[in-house]
């Protein structure tokens, strides 16, 4: 079923203000006033719930906090100017970021205007009678737990609310957690099967517990100089991810880039996402995010390019060259996807337009593509588009090419458009009404392959299990079979385990949060030398602080912000 928005403001009147912890919300007759069926009113009701998804998974936001904080993402001021934002993306990247970090802002306050949603629907969804309003009362208090998990790993509280009047009471540490676990546990009997990724499901909830009990020990004491995983919670992670392998619903796809695809909503893979079909507005940004500004993806669109954004570190893909040296990293089928045939017969310079699609993965040296001059792309004698080497000429640097270098930092040299390998895991939508900005793939939260990583990792964790964890790493790398799956491995170890969830999840907005449930987010990479360990946490935005300056006490800011 798909859940759509154009009724909601009728069904649901919500006053919330950006930054406000207190989460009051106005909530209208839903009924009275439409002459809607139960049925109608509580699909309204449930379609803001997930609302905020999108715009908390904007690349802008979760996104730089989660993946331009570590090695494996970096954005400098390209060509001098482009991204500076004063700053704020280097000082995400250098763990210099403070309280008044709009990304970290815009964050706090969408997943805060989730939070409020769940609750309203929490409680009015009761009142309604169609059969559906129960399945909808699990999924509301299951993602009122979900934006609180979000909350959790990245702020470090969670807010305990029922009465839409009341106080939210904070909870910390080892309470946070537990509370965040009896949620999941309460609306997992009440949750659907086989509604697609989109909507919370028991596979969903399953994942999410299994992550719970993975990060189980950094929870429960943030800033400790090396965690303790115990037994018991890794058992439990491997109970959660046995659950879901063994339900049968889901499987691990031949063709990693189709995970990651315009259709990716029917791809088995996938447990949880944020549900980015056109027909419901979705806005994924994540495709054109990396690559260059005289990239474009689409014939049909003349202006949709991208926008020469972050590229990885070239200590992250050292960790690629050295895991396959002397072979290149490209014999990994998801470190690379060629589909334009002229990078490796460069006499294919005519494609047509139904042929036509941009390389995936780690994009490397002199990029080629569609040839725009005058705003018009250039075409052959034969009516097909003309592809050919491409340069800066957006940048106004029509001499520079777009050959993407594997070194880029803070420098002059090093923030050159050119500079930095750039990432295309998610595809461009041919059917955008921008050919841009509206990408359709959905945005992944969760996937089968990571549930397998998460199991081998519990299993190494809890009696150093090195034969099973390696069996559920390879079933990983041999299920990407399009073309030549990577190798197997021959041996598993945490740090091997770390390097493949970096080979699998890159960009997948994990990296944070596995690098510090490593011990690694402390270490030293490209333009990044902070070892204060306080920086596992984000501050609390200064306007939630301000805004919750009339209850003293109530809010307290992590320490060092």
């Amino acid at each position: 079923m798909k859940l759509k928005l154009p009724i909601l403001l009728t069904l649901v009147g919500i006053l919330f203000i950006n930054g406000c912890t207190n989460l009051n919300e106005v909530v209208l007759d839903e009924t009275s006033a439409t002459g809607l069926s139960d049925k109608q009113a509580a699909d309204g009701i449930i379609a803001p719930v997930y609302a905020r998804l999108p715009d908390i998974f904007l690349h802008t936001n979760y996104f730089t906090m989660q993946e331009i904080s570590t090695d494996e993402a970096i954005l400098p001021y390209r060509g001098g100017a482009d991204w500076g934002d004063n700053g704020i993306y280097i000082a995400m990247h250098q763990h210099t970021h403070t309280s008044t970090d709009p990304n970290i802002r815009s964050t706090w306050g969408f997943i805060l205007q989730g939070l409020s949603r769940s609750i309203t629907a929490i409680n009015t969804l009761p009142t309604l009678k169609d059969p559906s309003a129960k399945t909808y009362l699990a999924e509301a208090r299951g993602m009122r737990a979900y934006y609180n998990m979000l909350l959790f790993d990245m702020f470090g509280v969670v807010f305990l609310k029922d009465d839409l009047g009341a106080t939210s009471i904070i909870l910390r540490n080892a309470e946070a957690l537990d509370y965040l676990m009896k949620e999941f546990l309460a609306v997992e009997p009440n949750l659907e099967t086989t509604v697609g990724p989109g909507r919370l499901t028991k596979g969903a909830v399953w994942g999410l517990l299994a992550r719970l009990y993975l990060n189980s020990a950094v929870y429960r004491d943030r800033f400790a100089a090396s965690f303790t995983f115990a037994p018991a919670d890794m058992d439990k992670v491997v109970e959660y991810c046995d659950k879901i392998i063994a339900s049968g619903q889901y499987s691990l796809s031949n063709d990693f880039f189709s995970i990651f695809g315009s259709a990716n909503h029917d791809n088995r893979e996938l447990i949880f996402a944020v549900d980015q079909r056109a027909d419901l507005n979705g806005h994924n940004r994540m495709a054109y995010f990396s690559i260059s500004g005289d990239q474009f993806p689409i014939p049909a669109y003349p202006a949709a390019n991208g926008t020469d954004g972050p590229a990885i570190t070239p200590d992250y893909y050292q960790t690629w060259v050295t895991a396959y040296a002397p072979k290149d990293p490209a014999v990994d089928p998801r470190f690379y996807k060629q589909n334009l045939s002229i990078y490796s017969n460069p006499a294919d310079s005519c494609v047509a337009e139904a042929d036509f699609n941009i390389n995936r993965g780690i994009l490397r040296g002199q990029q080629y593509g569609l040839i725009r001059k005058n705003g018009v792309f250039l075409k052959c004698p034969d009516g097909k588009f003309k592809v050919g080497k491409l340069f800066n000429d957006t940048r106004n640097k029509p001499t520079l090419p777009v050959n993407f270098t594997e070194k880029i930092d803070y420098t002059v040299a090093g923030s050159e458009y050119n500079t930095g390998y750039r990432v295309e895991k998610y595809e461009f939508s041919k059917k955008s009404v921008s050919g841009r900005n509206f990408g359709e793939a959905d945005i992944i939260i969760l996937r089968l392959a990571d549930i397998y990583l998460m199991r081998a990792e519990a299993k190494l964790r809890k009696n150093g299990d090195a034969a099973s964890a390696l069996a559920d790493v390879n079933t990983v790398r041999a299920a990407r079979n399009t073309t030549t799956p990577p190798p197997a491995l021959t041996s598993m170890n945490l740090d091997l385990l770390f390097r493949e969830r970096g080979f699998e999840l890159y960009w997948e907005m994990v990296r944070r949060t596995d690098m510090i449930r490593f011990g690694k987010y402390e270490g030293t990479w490209t333009e990044k030398t902070n070892t204060d360990k306080l920086k596992r946490i984000f501050p609390i935005p200064q306007t939630a602080i301000d805004g919750a300056s009339n209850l003293p006490g109530y809010l307290k800011q992590n320490d060092s912000y």
